[in-house]
């Protein structure tokens, strides 16, 4: 067994048995050669089973409740006030759609449902007008497990969420606390950081993820595996830049597959307890890798993103078969 195999097996193992891997560590993961792609998803994909259902998958799925317009300048975004971008800007959708999105979320196979709201954060008037959808949601019976993503809320909205029904609310810090300040003027990594504090203080699970491919170094990849390591997120939803016209980032790097690739091992290495989600820019970034990345992750979000088309369904429904995955879905 050469160097780099040994280093990868030992990384492995410390996952494993729940030991914390360095900064150091992480770093090497993400410049280990690509000839060594194959045996870093094998162990990370066994890293994966050792905590979580082998030979499973979940879908979840998004409805855009509330877009643009937004006061926040965050220049990946195409719901920013400050970009001219092709999107639709509409206020709170009415109970009706949000009820409309969760069975179109049951047709797709989805186990998770988030509404999801533009701004930096939900007035009290819209955290009611969500936990009514919420509420309705249950009443109808309609098997899928709901999650809001509504901003830096505070503790009172979240208890008030967390009555309704909802079991996961989404915050992320999209990046390290360092790099934020080049991504994001508007508000600080240090807000968003505290909401998923509070997020967990009121015993609500938590989703936290990143993008990928703005500009952002190694180091700043690694030091959010580890933010979220240090803070036990439940989920990682891992989202890969589609540069948006209009955007500040319409031009910005990207991030190659086998990048890629490497990113999600790393994040499995840090975060093993972790679902890990794919996300925006799933099919544009992995391409004929997919089938590579769904064996290091738990979970894909399907039906479409934000303000672009996801991934046919068709296709996701055909790696299942061909990885002879099952589909999760179990009700919190």
């Amino acid at each position: 067994m050469d160097i780099i195999e040994n280093f990868l097996f030992e990384v492995a193992e410390k996952a494993i048995n729940y030991k914390p891997i360095d900064k150091e560590t992480a770093l090497r993961i993400l410049q280990v050669p690509n000839e060594y792609i194959a045996l870093t998803v094998y162990l990370a994909q066994k890293v994966k089973n050792h905590f979580h259902p082998p030979n499973k998958i979940e879908f979840c799925s998004i409805i855009n409740a509330k877009s643009g317009a937004c006061s926040e300048d965050c220049k990946f975004c195409a719901q920013s006030k400050f970009y001219k971008t092709p999107i639709n800007v509409y206020n709170l959708v009415p109970t009706e759609e949000i009820l409309e999105g969760a069975y179109r979320g049951v047709e797709f196979g989805a186990n998770r449902y988030c509404v999801v709201l533009s701004g930096k954060s939900a007035s009290k008037e819209e955290v009611e007008r969500i936990c009514q959808g919420v509420e309705e949601i249950k009443k109808e019976g309609i098997p899928i497990n709901v999650c809001v993503s509504a901003g830096t809320l505070g503790e009172e909205d979240l208890k008030k969420l967390k009555s309704a029904g909802v079991k996961r609310v989404n915050h992320n810090l999209e990046t390290s606390e360092r790099f934020f300040p080049h991504i994001v003027s508007t508000h600080t990594w240090k807000d968003r950081y505290e909401t998923i504090k509070r997020i967990k203080a009121v015993g609500l699970s938590t989703c936290c993820g990143g993008i990928f491919g703005m500009g952002e170094s190694y180091e700043d990849r690694v030091d959010l595996a580890l933010t979220y390591r240090e803070l036990e997120v439940d989920s990682i939803p891992l989202n890969f830049l589609m540069p948006i016209e209009g955007t500040p980032l319409q031009e910005a790097p990207g991030i190659t597959p086998l990048e890629a690739l490497k990113v999600i091992a790393m994040f499995r290495f840090i975060n093993p307890k972790a679902e890990l989600r794919l996300c925006g820019g799933r099919e544009q970034n992995l391409r004929d890798f997919h089938g590579m990345a769904v064996l290091m992750t738990n979970a894909m979000m399907v039906g479409g993103y934000l303000t672009r088309a996801g991934r046919d369904i068709k296709k996701d429904y055909q790696l299942l078969k061909d990885l002879r995955y099952k589909r999760l879905a179990t009700l919190e």
